[in-house]
């Protein structure tokens, strides 16, 4: 199936490609999310963001977006959140020039202690959602997305 005829999915970001990067998948048939793993090793110090690469990319559907969400795991044993609460990654997010549409999970140490995330742990769950917009929205007409986070805020 081409991708061009794919409902959603996701993809390895080209910088990524030859990093053994594991595509998100559920791990029981009524799980929501899909698990999202850190693409490389990273120190996560007390009371600071970082972005915390995946690797990956999404695709969707024009009205639908893919909610980021803290495993619940790292979050309640290690007092990590994401900085956002839920990130967004909305469709025209995938493939733009600024960064090729990488996911990256912006979380928070709210512990006193550095927080060490090995590449490969499972950090975040994507879920994808449809969502509606208001009578006469025009936002779309003629704008097209030019780069990553905070672009559309400019």
């Amino acid at each position: 199936m081409s991708k061009k005829a794919s409902l959603r999915g996701f993809e390895v970001v080209t910088s990524f490609g030859d990093k053994g990067i594991s595509l998100p998948r559920r791990k029981t048939g009524r799980s929501a999310g899909y698990d999202m793993e850190a693409a490389t090793d990273v120190i996560l110090p007390p009371h600071q963001v970082v972005l915390v690469p995946t690797g990956l990319k999404a695709y969707m559907q024009p009205d639908e977006y893919l909610g980021i969400h803290v495993r619940s795991g790292i979050s309640i044993k290690n007092s990590i959140s994401c900085i956002n609460s839920q990130g967004i990654i909305d469709a025209d997010y995938y493939n733009n020039p600024d960064n090729e549409g990488h996911i990256m999970v912006p979380l928070i140490n709210h512990g006193e202690n550095d927080f060490a995330i090995a590449k490969g742990t499972r950090i975040a769950q994507g879920i994808f959602y449809k969502y509606l917009t208001v009578d006469g929205d025009e936002a779309g007409i003629g704008a097209e997305r030019t780069g990553g986070f905070g672009s559309t805020g400019v």
